[in-house]
């Protein structure tokens, strides 16, 4: 007989999502990164307490990291402590990083954390969305443009 699962754990799913960065960049091309984690950073993290709303990844010693993501302490009991705010290592293939800091130095793109989930493995990975900023009047014509979009897809449902 399979052992209950624990109520509010995520085995497999998105623990966080960033909804706000798909607002605010022109997402062209996601990558999908696993990240270095402590395990009472997975167990936070299983809880679905991560922020991700004001972080970043970038490039430090040759390797990329995760900077600014907030993930609390987890309070079951645990005694090792971390720091919630720490810069969190990216597990990116060479070439692939290689490619995303070309992206960045040439083309002036930024590397946005779209969201944390686990994949069916039970491991966490990091999608990285590389986008360019919207201006104020970009995001005007976004929003009218999900609202045509919106009006018109009802419209033709009540056409029948």
């Amino acid at each position: 007989m399979a052992e209950p699962r624990k109520k509010g754990l995520i085995s497999h799913g998105v623990a966080s999502q960033n909804r706000k960065a798909r607002f605010d960049y022109a997402i062209k091309d996601t990558v999908e990164a696993g990240i270095v984690l402590k395990g009472p950073e997975v167990k936070s993290l299983r809880l679905g307490r991560a922020q991700l709303n004001e972080a970043w990844a970038g490039e430090r010693d040759g390797e990329m990291y995760l900077f600014n993501a907030y993930i609390p302490e987890y309070q079951g009991g645990v005694l090792s402590r971390f720091e919630v705010r720490a810069p969190r290592k990216l597990l990116l293939k060479k070439k692939e990083i290689d490619k995303l800091l070309g992206l960045v130095a040439r083309q002036g793109v930024t590397l946005v954390p779209l969201d944390i989930h686990f994949n069916e493995q039970g491991r966490a990975k990091v999608l990285l969305g590389v986008g360019e900023g919207r201006q104020k009047q970009d995001k005007r014509a976004y929003i009218a443009d999900r609202d045509w979009a919106r009006d018109k897809a009802r419209l033709m449902r009540a056409r029948g």
